[in-house]
């Protein structure tokens, strides 16, 4: 899938690669969900399905919670208060310990409510604000809410599929 240039592309790519990687976290046997095989996201580390999700599912609460702070006018630290762009590893592995404790099936949920809120925040916003001026340095608001949903959900799909074919899982 090309990336988004408008509101109706963003919308298709948000929920055309969630609904597949959605597909793929409903087949994962929940005992096999905190086992860590899969390479994290700090060099070096191995992280489970649930880190996975919990990555994303971090990744999207700060999207909802940058476009809180915008639209309340409150200064917003990228990516994350006390962390830089070049310091994702790091983050990661906060977004692991945040959800730790959620059992997989509530943190699926808390997944879906994310998706649904971060759709929510699209349809509410209009073209022209999403994609016709910079949001955050050269970055569009738009581009921005891609590349911490649509993107990250088609790699999570690419590492799960890759994982369940060494497990022999269907």
């Amino acid at each position: 899938m090309s990336i988004p240039a408008d509101k109706e592309e963003l919308l298709k790519a948000i929920k055309t690669n969630y609904d597949k990687l959605d597909t793929e976290l409903m087949s994962i046997p929940p005992g096999l969900a905190t086992v860590r095989e899969l390479e994290g996201h700090a060099r070096g580390s191995l992280m489970s399905i649930h880190n996975l999700v919990s990555y994303l599912v971090g990744w999207g609460e700060l999207v909802l919670k940058w476009n809180r702070k915008q639209d309340n006018k409150e200064p917003v630290d990228f990516p994350e208060t006390g962390y830089k762009w070049n310091e994702l590893g790091k983050l990661a592995q906060k977004f692991y310990a945040d959800y730790k404790k959620e059992d997989f099936p509530a943190l699926l949920k808390k997944l879906n409510d994310t998706v649904s809120d971060i759709l929510s925040l699209v349809q509410s916003k209009s073209n022209h604000e999403l994609y016709g001026t910079a949001w955050y340095d050269k970055w569009t608001l738009g581009r921005m809410i891609q590349f911490n949903t649509a993107s990250p959900y088609t790699n999570a799909r690419g590492r799960i599929r890759k994982w369940k074919k060494e497990k022999n899982i269907p």
